[in-house]
């Protein structure tokens, strides 16, 4: 069994996965239960210090929100506006603003934290 320690490692982080997936079947409430329970957390805690996820931007978290969902860019007229609108924004051309931000988080449940952030814009040679 693996001594419970910090992990501080690459070393410590591949035996905890190790010992995670030898008890990966453990009966609930059981000291094998519990171990899992804290190894998963530690091997959490260090994931997202030695291996952080970046949120997406606000238009591929759209794009990935309606994929997922198999809707088009049409559903998305009476949430943000004009099929012109849409298409300005999906295609980079106008940012967000606050009113939609907000029509995307109440609608669709996107994240207003993931749609406020700055994404680049393509500018126009018009």
């Amino acid at each position: 069994m693996l001594k419970l320690h910090p992990i501080r490692t690459e070393a410590d982080y591949r035996a905890a996965l190790d010992e995670i997936e030898r008890l990966f079947d453990a009966e609930p409430n059981t000291p094998e239960c519990d171990l899992l329970e804290v190894l998963t957390t530690l091997v959490e805690a260090y994931e997202q210090r030695h291996y952080p996820i970046e949120a997406p931007d606000p238009v591929e978290a759209i794009l990935y929100y309606l994929e997922s969902r198999g809707l088009s860019w049409q559903d998305l007229e009476s949430i943000i506006g004009s099929r012109r609108e849409v298409e300005e924004i999906l295609n980079r051309q106008q940012p967000l603003t606050l009113e939609m931000i907000r029509r995307l988080h109440s609608s669709l449940g996107i994240s207003a934290e993931v749609l406020i952030q700055p994404y680049s814009l393509i500018k126009n040679s018009a």
